[in-house]
């Protein structure tokens, strides 16, 4: 018995040794990457989820660093939780104050791009990452870890680029910073960009960033970084691929108009490299945010689309094109449509109004950051779904209303063609079609608009079928 005990002993020991050398604690990170969030843009959902789709990516690809978002006190509780619960660390700052703001040229979506100057403060890191949302990751460049105490590439001959830097914290350049942002230091865009290009101004003269070969040295000063590291997607669209032999491909970026970021679905194919962004979506948080509006607009544009042919398939008007030729002999007007009670041109504007609401309203209800192919496919469905609805509510012709429709869609189709050699000769392409496409749209302007019978020759879109003896039966009541 005693030797059975001093076995459950020793085990209990040996055990409670392992244990106790297991640290429940995730070892402390010395780098990390960082961004900022803030509110007051017209897109902060938009930034929110790019956010997410950018730390996800890195955390797929297996990066050795923290990853840490920079948030304005403003930002929503439901957001920091999951923010949190994906692994990210938050760190909510007090807004910096831009002084810029008051100039001319400001734009408000940079109002608080200043709050980047904390990334300073983050002194339990040896280095820091700071990102903009609008970067796509091919690969983990951890080796960033290694450069100086700020680095930045010139994706610009002249000025580099603050979509991705280098920093060292230190809470004495974070002081001075603040200092200069008080100041007003010469800052030409307001922003982040304007006052770092200030602050580093001589980052052009430095020398190139190449990675210490141990992997261990952590470099001192300041540092270009390869064009690699910042591929601007501008570039890419010349010959729709990468040439840049100074380095591994790392990260795209996109510094582009505001309303073609690669999030939003309208996006691609306009610019064919934001599809690689919904691709990073798709590998990491998905779109389940986002589909169950995108089923309940499905739902509403198929019953709308389904009762209007229902009424059309049951109205007396269906039975037009039949009785025209026997109405004619009996009635002397010029077709069987009652007139309507509107002047032509009000009736004419109020048409046009319409048509234009049915191509914006589907348009704008879209979940912005919905998936390219799920949003060109709800759009189309719903613009067909308001085109039927107008034709039938204003006896209209079918070709001049559905032939910009289908012009559209033919459009979309060249755009969406992955074979293109380059993208001049993908430019040359929509040219022609477009060119070739303008006769006809002129002609469907002139008929709806224009011509004095626009809508006389109205067809129905679906008829009922009738036998020859109902049509006689009508006619000579009419008569």
């Amino acid at each position: 018995m005693k030797p059975l005990v001093a076995i459950l002993i020793m085990c209990f020991m040996y055990t409670q040794v392992d244990v106790m050398g297991m640290s429940t604690e995730p070892y402390p990170k010395r780098n990390a990457y960082a961004t900022i969030i803030y509110m007051g843009t017209p897109r902060d959902y938009e930034f929110f989820t790019a956010a997410r789709v950018l730390f996800q990516s890195l955390i797929k690809l297996k990066t050795d660093a923290d990853l840490i978002v920079i948030a304005s006190r403003t930002i929503p509780q439901t957001w920091i939780k999951t923010l949190t619960y994906e692994g990210i660390i938050v760190k909510v700052v007090k807004d910096i104050p831009n002084p810029y703001a008051k100039n001319p040229k400001f734009e408000r979506r940079f109002i608080f791009t200043l709050n980047k100057i904390h990334g300073w403060s983050l002194t339990e890191y040896e280095r820091v990452v700071m990102l903009d949302v609008d970067n796509v990751f091919l690969r983990a460049p951890d080796e960033l870890f290694q450069c100086g105490e700020f680095c930045a590439a010139f994706i610009n001959p002249c000025i580099f680029h603050t979509g991705l830097f280098v920093l060292k914290p230190s809470n004495e350049t974070f002081f001075k910073m603040l200092k200069e942002v008080h100041k007003k230091i010469p800052n030409k865009d307001g922003a982040d960009q304007g006052f770092l290009t200030s602050h580093f101004h001589d980052l052009l003269d430095r020398p190139l960033f190449h990675p210490p070969i141990d992997g261990t040295e952590r470099l001192t000063g300041l540092y270009r970084l390869p064009e690699s590291y910042q591929m601007d997607a501008a570039l890419y669209y010349l010959n729709l691929k990468w040439h840049t032999p100074c380095g591994l491909n790392s990260a795209i970026t996109f510094p582009s108009i505001p309303m073609l970021k690669p999030w939003f679905w309208w996006s691609y194919p306009i610019l064919p490299l934001g599809i690689l962004w919904h691709e990073k979506r798709l590998e990491t948080i998905g779109y389940h945010s986002d589909i169950h509006i995108l089923i309940i607009q499905v739902c509403f544009y198929l019953f709308c689309l389904s009762v209007t042919l229902f009424i059309q398939r049951r109205s007396p008007y269906a039975l037009v094109s039949e009785r025209s030729s026997s109405t004619k002999m009996c009635m002397n007007r010029s077709h069987f449509v009652e007139q309507s009670p509107c002047h032509p041109i009000v009736r004419k504007s109020i048409i046009m109004i319409i048509l234009i609401l049915s191509y914006i309203l589907p348009f704008s209800i879209v979940p912005t950051t919905i998936h390219p192919i799920l949003g060109w496919a709800n759009f189309l469905l719903g613009s067909l779904t308001f085109l039927v609805i107008t034709i039938n509510l204003f006896k209209l012709n079918i070709l001049p209303v559905m032939i910009p429709w289908l012009e559209g869609f033919g459009m979309l189709l060249v755009m969406f063609w992955p074979y293109h050699s380059s993208g001049i000769s993908r430019s040359l392409i929509m040219t022609t079609y477009a060119f070739l496409s303008s006769p006809s749209l002129w002609w469907c302007f002139k008929k709806l608009f224009i011509s004095p019978n626009g809508s006389e020759s109205w067809e129905p879109l679906m008829t009922r079928t009738t036998s020859k003896h109902d049509v006689v039966t009508e006619s000579s009541k009419l008569c």
